[in-house]
């Protein structure tokens, strides 16, 4: 069975999920029912142990060959396959692996304010009950010891926003012609042309599909009493969880998930304080994509006019992604 034609490879909290349902409207296109394998990520199984929840996460990933090429053998005859893994920019090694194994595909980056993905990110995690630590820019603090501990790659809520580092490598590998790089806002603002942009670099016909569904919406958990006594309670259950079969340890999980999500609001925007103790981190990076996409990002190194809740409250009945992972 073929490989993807295209593949959506970064960045994670920057729109990947909304994105990879719109085009899966396209009759010209077949994305993945499955959005997010991440089968590049590892030359075999994905490793077991992480920061909280990873386990969970690990057991669902598609690493081995024929269940990957699987996905894609429903494709109608002529579609164009694709799928949907943001942390593939953000791994060296996984470019390398998708090189070898598909060095003609098409690739879609998605760029988002490092910052405002980092606390999107974060957002998402202390939204899920995961997260300990309830301020971002002291999470972000933590990163490297994180790290070292081996959790897995959502949890680099600094690392993942370094574009400039990540593009470089990528276009070591891949002809600059076979990469589309674009703005996270571009498909909020214009996701009518940006949607036929990405159909023009496919290949395939525009003005066929021009939404993109309000997916994957972060919600914001007030940092209440209750919300700590169920975060404890959720993180006590995946680590007992991943001693247990899938469903099982779903079963202790999701209905406190759920809890921890009731009448939550939309993500709350950063302060000029909190940005600018992070943004620090970010410039030297933002040069290097500047130099490298030949694209001016310097508004990434300022205060922002918006930020935060861009797609508003989550549709009702909608479940976010856990871990990067949409929910079944």
């Amino acid at each position: 069975m073929p490989l993807p034609d295209f593949l959506t490879i970064g960045a994670p909290k920057a729109g990947t999920t909304a994105l990879h349902a719109a085009l899966a409207r396209h009759p010209g296109l077949f994305l993945s029912p499955v959005k997010e394998p991440k089968f590049f990520l590892t030359d075999g199984p994905p490793p077991t142990r992480g920061g909280p929840g990873d386990a969970q996460t690990y057991r669902e990933h598609i690493w081995r060959r024929e269940d990957y090429e699987a996905l894609f053998g429903a494709a109608p005859p002529g579609a164009l396959t694709g799928e949907s893994t943001p942390f593939y920019l953000y791994d060296p090694a996984a470019q390398r692996r998708l090189h070898a194994a598909v060095p003609e595909a098409r690739l879609i980056v998605v760029l988002r304010d490092p910052v405002e993905r980092a606390h999107s990110n974060w957002t998402h995690l202390w939204s899920a009950g995961l997260e300990p630590v309830g301020d971002m820019v002291r999470a972000c603090g933590e990163e490297e010891q994180r790290i070292r501990a081996g959790w897995a790659p959502f949890w680099h809520y600094l690392g993942l926003g370094r574009y400039g580092e990540q593009l470089a490598h990528l276009f070591t590998l891949f002809p600059r012609e076979q990469v589309l790089v674009f703005r996270y806002r571009d498909l909020v603002d214009r996701p009518a042309d940006t949607l036929d942009r990405i159909c023009r670099f496919l290949g395939v016909e525009t003005g066929v599909v021009t939404e993109v569904p309000r997916e994957n919406v972060t919600a914001h958990p007030e940092p209440t009493r209750g919300h700590r006594l169920l975060s404890r309670a959720l993180r006590t259950g995946a680590a007992v969880g991943r001693f247990l079969p899938g469903r099982l340890s779903g079963a202790l999980t999701d209905p406190l998930e759920r809890r921890l999500q009731q009448r939550a609001r939309s993500r709350q925007p950063l302060t000029w304080e909190q940005r600018e103790q992070l943004i620090g981190y970010f410039a030297q990076d933002v040069a290097l994509l500047q130099k490298v996409t030949g694209e001016d990002f310097s508004d990434w190194l300022r205060p922002r006019e918006r930020s935060g809740g861009l797609v508003g409250t989550r549709p009702v009945g909608q479940r976010q992604a856990r871990n990067g992972r949409p929910q079944a």
